[in-house]
């Protein structure tokens, strides 16, 4: 048996896992249906941690103070911003009744962590239920909080919602960042509906305050820097408490990074959490990852060798096919079809991104949240 022989028995193996991902764990999610909550109005706060985003707030908030829902509460912390984020904040308080603001400064401990500050703001809220998002996020229907809370009730106490970024025009990068959030979507919701959830966005995320206290809060994870979202998720989610909120009215929107360098940076925290992730959910990840590399990479060998390069080529037809399949429902569920034609580009892009961000992490530490 030569080397060649090897490597595509390799290959072969590779695929098959490929293929097992796909079709056990992503098709779920694309298969399935938009399931209806079943709870009623119950009051809700929502939270939005702010830094530095005055002309966010001005442009974004009115969209959630607008929101059709009987009893819900704004809760607005200020994170130490340099701009003028505190006095936008206290110019909204004065005119609607239902928004509190916490102003919090650096203190030595937690200097630069927006864990702390949201721990400030979810001691404030004095709803059980709460409800997370972003400064530069939009909802994009005025029932984001119905859609998001309906799915909260005394078994499930976390939901996992999508969060979506702004289309440009004649973009590569914003199309790469909307390709990238769709995968990691994908991937988080799927695995939550076969019961193994990992993590979730806090540009779209609900969970119970008794969650957060039940749990210590952030204080496991409180000197990493990122992670307010995906570690604590990855901390308390189960498969009995977990629900997903896939349903186009409950999406958020923002406004997504135009410059590679600050998207790249950007990445590079969020990567850093995964090694904090639960054992079974970094093999899974790492499965998925090393796979999907040595695909394209054997891949490329055997063809450019001519190695049984018909049986390579139907290999890699019939995994791209799959693929493409599975990506088309979940996108087509959460309105990013428009990426689908540049698929194996974007997909190939990604994996020496995220490959250069793995190595760079290993050499140098990320920088703070803002």
């Amino acid at each position: 048996m030569t080397i060649l022989d090897v490597v595509f028995y390799i290959f072969i193996f590779v695929v098959c896992i490929q293929v097992l991902f796909y079709i056990l764990f992503f098709g779920r999610l694309a298969l399935s249906k938009p399931k209806k909550g079943t709870s009623g109005n119950i009051p809700v706060s929502v939270i939005i941690c702010a830094k530095n985003e005055s002309d966010n707030l001005k442009k974004f908030l009115p969209s959630i103070i607008s929101q059709e829902y009987p009893i819900f509460e704004i809760i607005l912390i200020n994170d130490a911003s340099r701009d003028k984020t505190l006095k936008v904040m206290e110019s909204f308080a004065k005119i609607n009744e239902n928004i509190r603001v916490v102003d919090v400064k650096n203190i030595e401990a937690f200097w630069g962590n927006k864990k702390y500050a949201l721990t400030l703001g979810i001691k404030v809220a004095k709803y059980e239920h709460l409800l997370f998002t972003d400064a530069d996020c939009k909802p994009v229907s005025k029932f984001w909080i119905a859609e998001m809370c309906s799915h909260l009730n005394e078994a499930k106490t976390i939901v996992l919602g999508y969060g979506a970024y702004k289309k440009i025009r004649k973009s590569f990068l914003n199309k790469l960042i909307r390709f990238e959030t769709l995968l990691t979507a994908i991937h988080y919701l799927s695995f939550a509906k076969v019961g193994l959830p990992y993590m979730g966005v806090g540009r779209n995320l609900a969970y119970k305050k008794s969650e957060f206290f039940n749990a210590n809060g952030f204080m496991s994870h409180m000197t990493i820097r990122s992670g307010d979202d995906d570690l604590f998720i990855n901390q308390i989610a189960t498969s009995k408490n977990t629900s997903i909120c896939i349903s186009k009215e409950s999406f958020t929107k923002s406004i997504p990074e135009t410059k590679f360098k600050n998207w790249y940076k950007q990445k590079r925290r969020h990567v850093s959490t995964a090694n904090y992730y639960k054992l079974k959910h970094k093999i899974l990840l790492a499965s998925l990852y090393i796979s999907q590399f040595f695909f394209w990479m054997i891949g490329a060998i055997l063809l450019i060798t001519l190695f049984k390069w018909q049986i390579v080529l139907s290999l890699i037809l019939f995994r791209v096919l799959i693929q493409y399949i599975v990506i088309a429902f979940s996108a087509k569920k959460l309105g990013e079809k428009d990426i689908l034609i540049l698929l194996p580009a974007l997909e190939l892009f990604l994996i020496i991104t995220q490959l250069t961000i793995f190595i760079n992490n290993l050499i140098s530490k990320t920088n703070h949240w803002k």
